[in-house]
C-alpha cells in the first residue's frame, strides 16, 4: 500500500497528516529517509517513524446491508454516504468492493485489504454475484439464453460474459453474473427491451446476506478465505 496510508492504518495520524511527517523526514523505510507519500510499501518493510517501528493494523472485513438512498462512497455527495449509517471505527480506511448504485440495496463488502478485494472484483476471478431483479415486463423465454451466450451492450465492444437467468415471476428473476460493468444489470435488460424497477444484491461468492438493512458484521475466517482460495467462481 502507499506509504501515507500505511502510516495511517498504523497510526491515528489523518493522512494530510501523514504527508506531513513524511515530507518532514521523520520517516524511514528500511533504513533510508523516504519523502514521497507515495510510496509503494509492504508489510515486510521495517517503516519507522520518530524511532518507532509501525506495525498496520490487521486487516478488516465486512458485509453490509446497503439501504436504498445511500451511496458506495466514504463521504456524502447527492446522497448520504452509506458509512454514514454505521458505526464503523476509521472508515476512511476501508473501501467497497464492488458498489452499488445509489437506488441499489442488498450485499456490500467492505476491506482495506486492496488484494483481498481484487479477487472479487476482477472479472478474471469469476466470482459470481447474485441480484434479484424487478422488472417492467414479464421476462420473456428467450432472454435466459441469451444471458447465457452473452449481450451486447451499448457502448462496450465486447459481449457480456456468460450470466444465468432464473425465473421467480413473471416479472421477478434472479440474475447470476460475473463481472461488474457500469450499472450492468441494468443495461443487460435494456439490451434485451426491458427495464429494472427493482434490483437487489443478494450473494457474492459463498458470502449470501444474512443481516437487516442498514446492519453490517465481519466475515467469518472462512468467508474471507472463500475468495482468496477462488470460490464462489
Amino acid at each position: 500500500m502507499r506509504l501515507d496510508r500505511f502510516i495511517c492504518k498504523s497510526t491515528e495520524l489523518t493522512r494530510a497528516e501523514a504527508a506531513r511527517v513524511i515530507h518532514a523526514g521523520e520517516v524511514i523505510v528500511n533504513d533510508r529517509v523516504i519523502t514521497d507519500e507515495a510510496v509503494q510499501v509492504h508489510e515486510n518493510n521495517t517503516i519507522v517513524l520518530n524511532g518507532q517501528r509501525l506495525k498496520a493494523r490487521s486487516f478488516r472485513y465486512i458485509v453490509m446491508h446497503k439501504p436504498p438512498g445511500t451511496i458506495c462512497s466514504n463521504v456524502d455527495e447527492a446522497y448520504p454516504s452509506l458509512f454514514s449509517c454505521t458505526d464503523i471505527d476509521n472508515a476512511s480506511e476501508l473501501h467497497i468492493a464492488g458498489r452499488l448504485d445509489a437506488d441499489t440495496t442488498g450485499l456490500v463488502l467492505i476491506t482495506d485489504d486492496g488484494r483481498w478485494s481484487f479477487d472479487i472484483i476482477s472479472p478474471n476471478k469469476r466470482c459470481e454475484k447474485v441480484y434479484r431483479v424487478g422488472l417492467r415486463d414479464a421476462v420473456t423465454e428467450d432472454v435466459a439464453l441469451k444471458f447465457e451466450t452473452g449481450v451486447q451492450l451499448q457502448g462496450e465492444a465486447r459481449l457480456t460474459l456468460p450470466a444465468r437467468l432464473d425465473v421467480i415471476r413473471p416479472k421477478e428473476v434472479l440474475l447470476t453474473i460475473t463481472e461488474g460493468k457500469f450499472h450492468q444489470v441494468k443495461r443487460m435488460f435494456a439490451a434485451v427491451g426491458n427495464r429494472v424497477v427493482s434490483l437487489h444484491r443478494e450473494k457474492i461468492g459463498e458470502v449470501s446476506l444474512d443481516i437487516d438493512v442498514g446492519q453490517w458484521r465481519y466475515l467469518t475466517a472462512d468467508e474471507v478465505t472463500s475468495f482468496s482460495a477462488g470460490e464462489g467462481a
